[in-house]
């Protein structure tokens, strides 16, 4: 037996389910028709984004909640199709309430530029134009 190697929701702990919501839809991502009072569902291109109290979470997977609202040592990327996209996001992003972590740069790993961003709640989103990733 194979586990199937798609993520079909990205879940962010939130302390603030409002807030939470206000900033992504702040950045035009609206909520889905499947959202309730308590969690807040966000159709992207690819998997849902799913917005959820962080101690409702935790006791949802049987673990302890994270105990600071620093990096977590996970980001989510947004890859463009080109740089000026990049800084245009970033700004964007800042504009809906973002703090913007990195400010864009050429990447180390890519030819291409990439900064960074966080919500309200620390998740850290980098935007991204790496040209290999583009399909």
């Amino acid at each position: 037996m194979t586990v199937p190697a798609r993520i079909s929701i990205v879940t962010l702990g939130v302390t603030d389910l409002a807030r939470a919501t206000a900033f992504y839809r702040a950045l035009g991502w609206p909520p889905t028709a499947y959202s309730t009072d308590q969690i807040t569902f966000i159709q992207t291109s690819g998997a849902l984004l799913a917005l959820f109290p962080t101690d409702a979470l935790a006791a949802d997977a049987g673990l302890d909640p994270p105990t600071s609202a620093g990096f977590r040592g996970v980001t989510m990327a947004i890859n463009l199709d080109s740089d000026d996209e990049v800084r245009r996001v970033l700004a964007e992003a800042e504009g809906a309430g973002a703090k913007i972590a990195k400010a864009a740069a050429p990447s180390p790993f890519f030819q291409g530029l990439d900064g960074y961003f966080t919500d309200p709640d620390g998740h850290a989103w980098e935007v991204a134009h790496n040209p290999d990733l583009l399909d």
